[in-house]
């Protein structure tokens, strides 16, 4: 199958993954949040790693000697995500907004928490590992155009599409977490419009019709799916469990 065939259909397993469907109860939610927590941060890390190569964050400052039309999209996308309107007439950065609609609803956060103040990924069940150290390297590595391709058909255009049935879920089922719902109806918004077609204009950049750039971006973004996928079956297996 060719690649973009691949990520077309690896899309479509996850817009129709049965893990929405599981989700009944306040409890579910607050298993799902559990786990698609770290999804949530190291989205920002694969963002901030692309900002790092892209634009320039170090001292002294220098031009980037990237298309200044590539600098200019990933900080946008950053001023987004970093400091998006929180619902409550201030501003937050979508981590800590998920943070705070995970308090909302009692669910667990010391996983979360514990990682971050440790870095220790031993305790993390498997698919919940692999999705992280899978990310975070690939943030770290320095190869623009993989990075770009797993943000782009990994998060951006697929956020919508995996959000959008997680809401109907939630409205229908008539569960009480109107600070998740922000949530995810904020990023179907800015991902299904702005971001999205921000994050493809990175890609194409970067890849500058080089065909063995596109292929690896490609490749990078099957695997950031695949994980995914079973990230989202491992949630699953917890909600029926």
């Amino acid at each position: 199958m060719a690649t973009i065939e691949k990520i077309n259909s690896l899309h479509e397993d996850l817009q129709n993954h049965p893990v929405y469907q599981a989700i009944k109860t306040r409890e579910h939610v607050k298993e799902f949040m559990k786990w698609h927590v770290f999804a949530v941060w190291d989205f920002m890390s694969l963002l901030k790693g692309l900002q790092r190569e892209v634009t320039c964050v170090e001292l002294p400052w220098k031009p980037s000697p990237y298309p200044k039309d590539l600098v200019r999209f990933v900080n946008e996308i950053v001023l987004g995500e970093e400091s998006d309107i929180d619902g409550k007439g201030g501003y937050t950065d979508h981590f800590t907004m998920y943070l705070e609609a995970m308090k909302e609803v009692g669910a667990d956060i010391y996983p979360i928490q514990n990682f971050l103040e440790t870095m220790d990924d031993s305790n993390l069940p498997a698919p919940i590992k692999n999705f992280v150290s899978y990310n975070i390297a690939l943030a770290q590595s320095g190869d623009c155009h993989k990075i770009a391709a797993a943000f782009f058909h990994g998060r951006e255009a697929l956020i919508p599409d995996i959000f959008a049935p997680l809401v109907n879920e939630i409205k229908s089922k008539q569960v009480d977490c109107p600070n998740m719902l922000f949530y995810l109806e904020r990023h179907i918004e800015l991902d299904g419009d702005h971001h999205g077609d921000l994050a493809q204009k990175c890609f194409d950049i970067l890849c500058d019709n080089s065909q063995q750039r596109i292929s690896e971006g490609h490749e990078a973004a099957i695997y950031s799916l695949k994980l995914r996928d079973e990230m989202w079956t491992y949630i699953l297996g917890q909600l029926e469990g």
